[in-house]
């Protein structure tokens, strides 16, 4: 199998930088985010089908690098990034605040809470699977990059993300769970053809801001906003599923994280990304750009989200009922 790869390299490769050059947004591009998705699964070991192997077939490794040029490319080009704030753990921590604090707009959370339907509701736990299913994963590929606090500070996070211990506190598992509570599927990628391409790409970068050392900084950031945007929306979730009558094992997963990321986020603004901005005070725009990134894919989502279910139609690629 890999010789016939070897043969399909040129193709390949000119293939990625063909449908590069013809995107009009490679950061909604189906294909192009899809294909990222496929060759991260590789790496996590986390679609059974693609064969361990192929992780470092040097054709996959171009293809990957051609794609994730242009993604990297397409972000810093379209997100909008604050001002470096001074290399000081409070003045990190506080930019951080500032940038994730809550809007009163609408959201997809409040709308979840209020007004979702089942259907809607399910759509959304499908959405969350593409990440949920992986949770933390992502950022831990940071741990050997990082040194002292900003290290100490990660594992302190990530050993929570992984239930301290106890397999069935892992938050991936309670994830699991909820998935099943609420009849679906709750193997991974089980709706990775499912999804848009904007649900994908925010899978995609935090695994292109992990698996890049020179991107130590972007994951860093990017968990700090991570962690500071979840407590309030994870309340809503909450409260959404009780309203359409499930009980505490599909509730759980987000009860569970509106006291977790409550702490999670002073750890990671402070410590994490203020220990790392001390000790390394280059990485300071990068972790701000990391932070801003979070934020507008994880809008960029929620609205494609929000927008179709007030049209009354389905969020899926798949259309109408893929989740019933």
């Amino acid at each position: 199998m890999h010789d016939d790869f070897a043969h399909r390299r040129d193709a390949m490769v000119r293939a990625c930088r063909e449908a590069v050059l013809e995107s009009d947004d490679v950061t909604t591009d189906e294909d192009i985010q899809f294909t990222l998705f496929l060759l991260y699964a590789s790496v996590y070991g986390s679609v059974e089908w693609i064969d361990a192997g192929w992780e470092w077939h040097p054709a996959l490794v171009e293809a990957r690098g051609i794609l994730e040029s242009a993604f990297e490319a397409s972000l810093r080009r379209t997100v909008r990034v604050p001002d470096s704030p001074e290399p000081d753990a409070a003045a990190i921590a506080q930019a951080l605040f500032d940038l994730t604090a809550p809007s009163p707009g609408p959201s997809l959370s409040r709308f979840l809470a209020k007004e979702a339907s089942l259907e809607q509701a399910r759509e959304f736990l499908i959405h969350r699977s593409i990440y949920t299913l992986r949770e933390a994963d992502p950022h831990s590929w940071a741990i050997p990059r990082l040194t002292g606090r900003a290290k100490a500070a990660l594992v302190e996070i990530q050993s929570d993300e992984y239930g301290g211990g106890r397999p069935e506190r892992v938050h991936a598992e309670i994830f699991a769970r909820t998935m099943r509570g609420a009849g679906l599927d709750s193997s991974y990628g089980a709706y990775a053809d499912a999804v848009p391409a904007v649900t994908l790409a925010s899978q995609n970068a935090m695994s292109m801001f992990g698996l890049n050392r020179r991107l130590v900084g972007a994951i860093v950031g990017h968990l700090a906003a991570f962690e500071m945007t979840s407590s309030l929306p994870n309340r809503s979730y909450g409260d959404a599923f009780r309203r359409l009558g499930f009980d505490s094992e599909v509730t759980e997963y987000f009860d569970e994280h509106v006291e977790a990321d409550a702490v999670h986020e002073q750890i990671a603004a402070h410590d994490l990304a203020g220990g790392l901005a001390e000790q390394r005070p280059e990485l300071v725009p990068d972790i701000m750009f990391g932070a801003a990134a979070c934020l507008a894919l994880d809008d960029l989502s929620a609205g494609h989200l929000r927008t179709a279910f007030e049209a009354g139609r389905s969020s899926l690629r798949a259309g109408d009922g893929f989740a019933s």
